[in-house]
């Protein structure tokens, strides 16, 4: 069965359940996109990681890299396998030295490690037919990079929230986005990290 490799194209709030977050993932030669509906937690795990932020603390999946990595083992492909009743099925390939192991995964947590193992994301065609669609998606990063990069979608920002960083210089800008990361307040650091792209693409 052949496999077709998927990017993570961003995260938006979810608008149809409270509380949870829309993961999109694209086909890297098509135009079809792959809505994952996904918890918090997982969430703000993933957005992390595309937004380049580094905790002060590693998280879960941190953790689990850290811990993986210890031992010799790599994650070498994430492959979403299955889609039943709305829920999507994923492995991890596995390899410790040796040979290659295939791990169950919810793909919410399978994402999250492909990120930051740097490893491919597959699916097949039969899955990409019962949930592909094709959607104009307008990136929210566009006008600060001219750079086809992964988004993601926060809560919106309120005009005050970003106008109180541009009077800031750079220099004061990255001590604040130090602050709120070693403070855990992510989101706030996810802000601060924006204004300094639009600052560096200028």
């Amino acid at each position: 069965m052949s496999k077709i490799k998927l990017n993570v194209l961003g995260i938006s709030y979810s608008q149809t359940q409270t509380g949870a977050y829309a993961l999109v993932l694209t086909e890297e030669h098509g135009e079809r996109r792959i809505p994952i509906i996904i918890g918090g937690f997982e969430a703000q795990a993933i957005a992390i990681q595309l937004e380049g932020l580094k905790p002060p603390r590693p998280l879960t999946h941190d953790l689990f890299l850290n811990f993986a990595m210890s031992f010799g083992i790599n994650i070498i492909e994430v492959n979403i396998y299955r889609l039943e009743e709305g829920v999507f099925y994923s492995k991890l390939i596995c390899n410790n030295g040796g040979k290659d192991l295939a791990i169950d995964a919810r793909t919410s947590d399978a994402i999250a490690l492909a990120l930051r193992f740097k490893c491919p994301i597959y699916t097949t065609e039969d899955i990409l037919q019962k949930s592909g669609i094709v959607i104009d998606i307008q990136e929210r990063s566009e006008s600060k990079s001219v750079k086809k990069e992964p988004s993601v979608e926060k809560k919106k920002t309120t005009t005050s929230e970003v106008n109180k960083y541009k009077d800031l210089d750079v220099n004061s800008l990255k001590e604040l986005l130090d602050e709120a990361i070693k403070n855990e307040e992510y989101e706030k650091a996810s802000i601060i990290q924006e204004e300094i792209n639009r600052r560096q693409s200028q």
